[in-house]
């Protein structure tokens, strides 16, 4: 269940975010890593700074994350997500061990553009994982977090599309 602290969490990853820029094609993700309600690593989207198809804002949060932990192994940290995390990231989250995963846009409530296959949703990877000690719950701060991407009905062009 989303609570106040979850907000405040999301809060700061919708400002980090904000940092990257204002405009959807900036790709503005950002992801914040928590444990023991302490602020682990936070990081946005690196792919094009980097030109590392890898560099999701949570997998650079994740290594930041196992680095300042001293261990890949976040057992028990909270994900924060400004959107729903595709499935490299979702699997990255059961790899780490993270216990849950909270996002605010859903991939329902943005372009699907920022999703690389048509019919598998992050869902499909946490139903079929080995752990059941892994919850993902969206929809916080959707309203906030939406307004960092483009809409699913939006019209952009092909050449910002990177999943094309």
């Amino acid at each position: 269940m989303i609570d106040e602290a979850d907000h405040s969490w999301m809060r700061l990853a919708i400002e980090l975010a904000r940092q990257k820029g204002t405009s959807p094609r900036d790709t503005p993700i950002a992801a914040v890593v928590v444990m023991e309600g302490r602020l682990l690593a936070s990081a946005v989207n690196e792919t094009e700074e980097t030109n590392d198809a890898t560099a999701h804002a949570e997998m650079v949060a994740f290594r930041k994350g196992g680095a300042a932990h001293g261990d890949m192994d976040l057992r028990g940290a909270t994900l924060y997500s400004t959107l729903q995390p595709c499935g490299m990231c979702t699997m990255a989250s059961i790899w780490a061990k993270v216990g849950r995963i909270v996002y605010g846009a859903g991939r329902e409530d943005v372009h699907s553009m920022y999703f690389e296959d048509r019919h598998l949703d992050t869902m499909d990877f946490i139903r079929d994982a080995w752990r059941d000690d892994l919850t993902l719950e969206g929809g916080c701060l959707t309203e906030e977090c939406c307004r960092l991407y483009f809409r699913p009905d939006d019209d952009v062009p092909l050449e910002d599309q990177g999943n094309i």
